[in-house]
């Protein structure tokens, strides 16, 4: 027997893309985004993953992660994945940190399954061959005529039955309009759909519990960081008081962080974000985190990263079709799909992950690293 293929070079690239218009949520307001791109490379065969953060993600790959990785069996995703986290110890793990051990790990994880010519999903263990996504975006900046043109793109024409807004506009001092957006959002969906709202953390634990109460009647079936994700004790009294699910996760980066969230019944559903907890090795054990506390997981933004882990994952609920990371994806790689009929379809014959980086296409975007 061959002794197994190593990685060859691993580099990341920073694109920073504007966003289509002014995007605003309850606590943050933003005009572009910034997508790193990791590639790793085995010979001619190359991986794909990537993130969403600072620049700073594609210094740490290619200063510290990259010669932890480079040398090792292309194979060895769980070994490569043991290796960045012990040369972060004094980098740290949270943040940018572990935003750049995600990416790593994603290219890795495409890598191995295009050497081996198998779809990710299938490599990993597929579970379904579609999986759920739910609409997002309802920015707090939007006027009504921009929110509901939005809706109704993914009710009408994607056939997304469950859609999300923002909520909690200036860190929750604009209760009246987030309850006027809300209404609009209702009608301009019907009663079929289900409405979701994330304050992002915005408001108080009172004042969470008010605002759904105000809003009893618009049925809203999620309620995404009524407060901040880092007040457990606060989360769990709002979904002990409201019929919406309650949720949190995103801003995990461990696995003990999820496991805190998961034992103080904080949450009904955990959200996870695999370009930041850790990429695919990590999510794997978040969801069975979530699994032994009897939750479901709800993947965050990044719809076309976590489809193929989502499709290998028994207790996922759903993927989180973000506007922002939507508009990004589509136009940075050959192989992404639209939704059809609110569900998102892995490729059954493409290697990997199935997308390809346009990047000349994204020329224009690229960061100038230090």
């Amino acid at each position: 027997m061959s002794p197994p293929s190593p990685v060859t070079d691993l580099k990341a690239t920073a694109y920073t893309i504007p966003t289509d218009a002014p995007e605003a949520d309850g606590t943050l307001s933003w005009d572009a985004t910034t997508m790193v791109v990791v590639q790793a490379h085995c010979g001619t065969v190359v991986g794909t993953g990537w993130t969403y953060g600072s620049p700073a993600c594609a210094v740490v790959v290619n200063g510290t992660l990259a010669d932890h990785v480079i040398g090792r069996s292309a194979l060895d995703t769980a070994g490569a994945s043991d290796a960045m986290v012990k040369a972060l110890r004094n980098v740290g793990r949270q943040g940018i940190g572990g935003q750049a051990l995600s990416a790593v790990d994603i290219a890795l994880w495409d890598l191995k399954a295009r050497l081996l010519d198998v779809p990710l999903h299938r490599l990993i263990g597929a579970v379904r061959e579609t999986v759920a996504v739910y609409g997002s975006g309802g920015f707090t900046c939007y006027t009504k005529e921009q929110l509901c043109a939005q809706l109704n793109d993914w009710t009408d024409r994607l056939q997304i039955p469950r859609v999300k807004i923002k909520i909690g506009e200036s860190w929750g001092t604009c209760p009246d309009r987030d309850l006027t957006r809300m209404d609009q959002a209702r009608d301009a969906i019907g009663p079929a759909a289900e409405l979701y709202v994330d304050a992002n953390g915005a408001y108080g634990r009172k004042q969470a519990i008010r605002m759904m109460a105000d809003a009893a009647d618009l049925d809203v079936h999620w309620f995404e960081e009524p407060v901040s994700s880092d007040d457990l004790d606060g989360l769990r009294a709002v979904s002990e008081a409201v019929a919406a699910d309650v949720t949190a996760g995103e801003y995990g980066y461990d696995l003990v962080y999820f496991r805190r969230m998961c034992q103080a019944r904080a949450v009904d559903c955990l959200q996870a974000d695999a370009s930041r907890c850790g990429g695919i090795t990590e999510w794997l054990r978040v969801a069975a985190v979530a699994a032994s506390h009897g939750l479901d997981i709800s993947a965050h933004c990044a719809p076309n990263l976590h489809l193929h882990a989502g499709a290998a994952t028994p207790n996922l609920r759903h993927l989180e079709w973000f506007h922002d990371h939507v508009c990004i994806e589509l136009m940075a790689f050959d192989g992404t799909k639209l939704p059809v009929g609110g569900f998102l379809r892995p490729d059954p014959d493409a290697p990997g992950h199935g997308f390809t980086l346009r990047a000349p296409d994204l020329e224009k975007y690229r960061e100038e690293l230090a």
